[in-house]
């Protein structure tokens, strides 16, 4: 059995810059296969000799090969791991945590609200229900940035545009001269998104007061609070549940979530400093 401790070593096959700050890397296992996972989990990805931080994964379930993570450089650990080039080791624990409610979303309206790099954890369900397209209703993308420069994965996002099947609706904090979209804040979207609030499920990640403001809008818009799912991930360390680095109230972060329903948070997540 693998001591879930040790890292497993993990070779960086490519390295794409999404953004000035933020790289995609392409990991494969030396040994084996990787693990399945399921969409909104994550891994603990060890940069040797520096540390070990916690990354969404960011990739398509679907596909064989590795894992695929994007990866901010904003501290000692990330920035170790978003300078590494192809070829070099990483180590990797997981996959860990819960899931994105991809299955309970049949038969109802998908709403995506992302912000920044939020997109990054909520790529691998939106890939998952595009890929199913047939068993959803309609599938919305709500997606914030700073600024335009700040867009993740464009390329990617004007593909889906082309699409009949997806509604998706980008908005900037700062415009430039060249923008001709929505300016302001994610949640001023949702009022006017278009979904069915009593056969809808919306999945929530971003920076955690874009996550209250946009479950509040959501439920402003009829939609029920066991509808609503947002991302946790937080300082987690052990990401098993022992060192309690972690705690979310009575949660576990690492265990409880990172995917969590918002009936269940939604008073925790309204008290400071917790």
């Amino acid at each position: 059995m693998v001591d879930p401790f040790v890292p497993q070593p993990y070779r960086v096959e490519r390295v794409r810059r999404e953004l000035r700050d933020v790289v995609t890397l392409e990991l494969t296992p030396l040994g084996g296969e990787r693990p399945d996972y399921q969409p909104g989990q994550f891994n603990m990805l060890y940069a040797f000799g520096v540390g070990e931080v916690a990354i969404s994964m960011s990739g398509d379930p679907a596909a064989g090969g590795g894992y695929v993570h994007s990866v901010r450089n904003v501290g000692a650990v990330s920035g170790a791991i978003a300078k590494l080039q192809a070829g070099a080791m990483v180590g990797v624990r997981g996959p860990y945590g819960t899931a994105w409610p991809c299955e309970a979303a049949v038969g109802s309206d998908v709403v995506f609200v992302a912000g920044g790099l939020g997109l990054a954890p909520l790529r691998p369900a939106i890939y998952h229900v595009l890929a199913h397209r047939a068993r959803y209703g309609r599938v919305i993308l709500l997606y914030g940035t700073r600024s335009p420069a700040d867009i993740l994965y464009r390329h990617e996002l004007e593909r889906w545009r082309y699409r009949l099947d997806v509604d998706i609706s980008i908005t900037v904090d700062r415009a430039d001269t060249s923008w001709r979209g929505n300016v302001g804040v994610v949640p001023k979207l949702i009022a006017r998104a278009g979904f069915d609030p009593h056969n809808a499920v919306a999945m929530v990640c971003g920076p955690e007061v874009m996550m209250r403001f946009s479950a509040v809008a959501l439920t402003a818009a009829g939609l029920a609070p066991e509808h609503i799912y947002l991302s946790m991930e937080r300082n987690m360390k052990c990401a098993i549940g022992l060192c309690g680095h972690c705690q979310f109230g009575p949660d576990f972060i690492c265990k409880d979530g990172p995917v969590m329903r918002y009936d269940r948070i939604a008073r925790i997540l309204a008290v400071r400093e917790i």
